[in-house]
């Protein structure tokens, strides 16, 4: 059985100022996501699962989805606030526009997914390599197991000049994940890395593993992702801003004895559209692969 890609597209994009996801940065308008589907297309997946917002349908199929479905077997399912909350909790939180989440979102294709699946997020460039990795081991295990997995990355080749990112630092031992805890404002300080928080300013050496939200699960994972957001909800449910991060979750996995996270590394060097200012440093990075080979100058056929 391959395994699925279910790609994290429902996202806000308000430090970019648009919606990113459908942003054409290739030579013929390609988005970043096409690139990131076209890897695994070629690396062994057998799918893709898109979710969106309702209110984005129509642009996104537009430009991105139609396109995508002639080439590869995809599909979408949509993320919506009031997705998986009970009436009260509905009551509770009225008024909340902010998403609750890539927890949340994953939860949301729960219904559509019995095989083994790998989740992105639709702005990321993660590299043909790490594609890879994630195709074969899962495609080596069993819808049963409890052996996820996870690709790092090196922090310091994450990092963006445009301004703050989100990074979930990680602790790894013998090859397996401890436990990792997201970091929502890491930035250069001049030439310093400072992770900034309620805590206060942490500074970081740039070779810290960190996660890119590249993961590999089993279905099982999906039980172990219900009871962290069910408790993440009851304490939650009235705030504006909170969100149930998939870092967490997935370490929570690790903490409380679910299973297990193999953490494969790469030293691939990160790109993506977290802000406006991004944008061409995607489109020339993108360009560089095209010349060298990695795709072709027309990345889908029809």
């Amino acid at each position: 059985m391959k395994p699925t890609l279910l790609v994290l597209a429902a996202g806000m994009g308000s430090r970019y100022g648009g919606i990113k996801q459908i942003d054409g940065v290739g030579a013929h308008d390609e988005t970043l996501l096409d690139y990131g589907v076209y890897d695994a297309k070629e690396s062994g997946f057998g799918r893709v699962v898109f979710i969106i917002r309702k209110d984005i349908e129509k642009d996104f199929r537009e430009r991105v989805f139609d396109r995508i479905a002639r080439n590869f077997d995809a599909s979408y399912v949509f993320q919506g606030m009031d997705d998986l909350l009970t009436v009260e909790q509905k009551r509770l939180s009225a008024g909340r526009t902010k998403p609750w989440g890539t927890v949340h979102a994953l939860l949301c294709a729960r219904d559509v997914i019995a095989e083994p699946f790998a989740v992105i997020n639709a702005d990321d460039y993660y590299g043909r390599e790490a594609f890879q990795i994630l195709g074969t081991h899962l495609s080596g295990i069993e819808t049963e197991s409890v052996e996820h997995a996870m690709v790092g990355y090196v922090l310091r080749n994450t990092m963006s000049r445009s301004g703050t990112v989100s990074r979930a630092i990680c602790s790894v031992n013998d090859g397996y994940l401890v436990s990792m805890k997201e970091h929502t404002k890491i930035g250069y300080e001049e030439e310093r890395i400072i992770s900034r928080s309620e805590d206060g300013p942490v500074q970081l050496s740039g070779s810290e593993p960190v996660s890119m939200n590249f993961f590999g699960f089993a279905p099982t994972a999906f039980e172990s992702f219900t009871s962290y957001w069910e408790a993440f909800i009851n304490a939650n449910v009235t705030s504006a801003k909170n969100e149930c991060y998939l870092p967490n979750g997935a370490s929570a996995i690790v903490t409380r004895g679910e299973g297990r996270l193999r953490f494969y590394t790469t030293d691939a060097t990160w790109f993506g559209m977290t802000y406006s200012e991004d944008r061409p440093i995607v489109k020339a990075e993108l360009a560089k692969k095209v010349a060298s080979g990695v795709y072709p100058e027309k990345l889908w056929s029809k």
